[in-house]
C-alpha cells in the first residue's frame, strides 16, 4: 500500500513541476513582437518559438507514441533524417498562435496520458539505447526538457529585453552583479 501511495506522489509531484514549467515556457513569449519571438539570437539558430514548437512535438511524442497513444494531431517522425532540426524553428507560415496552440493541444494528449496510467506503466522508446522504460522515466525525462528549454528561454528573454525573473530585484541590482561578477573574472584571470 505504501509503495502505491509514493507512486502517485511521485507522479503528481512530476506533474505538477511540468504544469508549472510549461506556462513559464509561454510566458517567455508575451509581449515580444512576432520577429521577436522568431528571430535566431543564437549561432545555431535557437529561438523563443521555435522551443516552443520544439517542446510541442516532444511532448506529443513521448507522452503519445511512446506509450502507445498516438496524438491526435501529426508528429513528424523521429527516424526522418531529412526533418531533423525542424521543429526548433517557425517558418513565416507558422502563426505564434499555432504554434503556442499546439503546444497547449499536447499538454491535454499528455496529462491524458499521465493521468490513465501508472507511474511504472511501461513504455518503449526506440531512439533511446534502453528503449524500455517506465511512465517515471518519460516524466522525469519530459520535465528536464523542458526545464533546460526554459533556461535557454531565460537567457533569450533577458538578450531582448533585459527581462528576468527575480523578484525584487531592479536593474541597479543587476548592473552591480554584473560588475561584481566581471571584477572576480578579471581578478581570476590575472
Amino acid at each position: 500500500m505504501l509503495d502505491l501511495v509514493i507512486d502517485e506522489f511521485a507522479k503528481q509531484y512530476l506533474h505538477s513541476d511540468l504544469r508549472e514549467i510549461r506556462e513559464a515556457m509561454l510566458g517567455k513569449l508575451d509581449g515580444l513582437s512576432e520577429y521577436d519571438v522568431r528571430r535566431p539570437l543564437t549561432t545555431t539558430g535557437t529561438n523563443l518559438l521555435g522551443l516552443v514548437k520544439h517542446l510541442a512535438v516532444t511532448e506529443a511524442r513521448y507522452f503519445g507514441e511512446v506509450f502507445d497513444r498516438p496524438s491526435p494531431e501529426p508528429v513528424p517522425r523521429w527516424d526522418d533524417l531529412s526533418g531533423r532540426g525542424t521543429d526548433m524553428w517557425a517558418t513565416e507560415h507558422e502563426t505564434r498562435e499555432e504554434i503556442t496552440g499546439r503546444y497547449r493541444r499536447a499538454w491535454a494528449h499528455s496529462d491524458a496520458t499521465i493521468a490513465a496510467l501508472a507511474v511504472d506503466s511501461p513504455g518503449h522508446v526506440p531512439w533511446w539505447p534502453r528503449p524500455d522504460v517506465l511512465l517515471f522515466n518519460v516524466l522525469v525525462h519530459v520535465l528536464t526538457e523542458t526545464s533546460r528549454h526554459a533556461g535557454h528561454a531565460d537567457i533569450l528573454r533577458e538578450q531582448l529585453d533585459g527581462e528576468v525573473e527575480a523578484a525584487g530585484r531592479d536593474a541597479a541590482f543587476w548592473d552591480d552583479r554584473r560588475a561584481e561578477v566581471e571584477r572576480a573574472a578579471r581578478a581570476a584571470a590575472g
